[in-house]
């Protein structure tokens, strides 16, 4: 404590007896209120309890576009704010979700087995998309018409069926439907709940989950057998199919 503070301190008590008596000699003078706020001087401010975070306004729910952002030759490309989003994790319940059947998003398929990775920094997988493999265009990458072509410029921001997001050439990608699209692994562990259940309510998809259950004993990835990798495969096709056909899914947990 500085000397300045202990002195205050000893001080202190020995002014006692004469505020007392100044207050005293000045009868009905009241001692000074401290001053307060606007809003505690009205009445009915006062009054009310302040407001609890369940009597404060909603917040925005965050749902999974409808509707392109804008449509150019045919490409039904995704809000750029949403794709941001999306695309800064991998998100397989959102893919499952925009995969479904009667979406307006441009389906595009592989040319030839590209590497995968993300010009925009966001996460993605490691690894290659195969050839033929299905995706969704999320938004055109093309550079500004009228301007210089520059090798690279164009392309499409895209989303796998696993939920990870690629940049793509234009050469890369083709809107012509392939023959047999493929798609990465599908790891269901990342399953929503309630999309696993819609999914299980389908007899079909409903026996392939257990069938891989019972042979992978719960085991993902790792020391597992031949037999197990084939029913994660053909499990993975089924809900690939379901989804592709069918669009029934409820909304996933999170939407970014």
């Amino acid at each position: 404590m500085s000397r300045r503070r202990i002195l205050g301190a000893v001080r202190r008590p020995a002014l006692i007896p004469l505020a007392c008596l100044l207050s005293v000699a000045c009868g009905s003078s009241k001692p000074e209120q401290p001053a307060r706020s606007p809003e505690s001087e009205s009445p009915k401010a006062a009054a009310e309890p302040p407001k609890s975070e369940a009597s404060a306004p909603a917040a925005q729910v965050a749902k999974i576009p409808t509707e392109c952002e804008s449509k150019d030759a045919d490409f039904c490309a995704v809000p750029k704010e949403f794709v941001g989003r999306l695309c800064d994790a991998v998100r397989l319940n959102v893919a499952l979700s925009m995969f479904q059947k009667g979406t307006p998003w441009q389906r595009g398929y592989l040319t030839r087995k590209t590497s995968a990775w993300n010009a925009e920094g966001g996460a993605t997988e490691e690894g290659f998309l195969e050839f033929d493999e299905e995706v969704l265009l999320l938004k055109s990458k093309a550079p500004p018409k009228g301007g210089m072509q520059v090798s690279g410029m164009g392309g499409y921001q895209a989303l796998r069926w696993d939920g990870s997001c690629v940049t793509l050439q234009s050469e890369e990608v083709t809107t012509r439907r392939a023959p047999s699209p493929k798609h990465p692994r599908i790891d269901i562990r990342y399953l929503d709940d309630g999309i696993r259940d819609a999914l299980r309510k389908n007899q079909e998809l409903d026996a392939a989950f257990s069938a891989r259950r019972k042979e992978c004993k719960g085991i993902a990835v790792g020391d597992v057998s031949k037999k197990c990798v084939e029913l994660d495969q053909k499990l993975g096709d089924a809900i690939v199919k379901y989804v592709s056909e069918n669009s029934d899914l409820p909304d996933p947990a999170k939407i970014p």
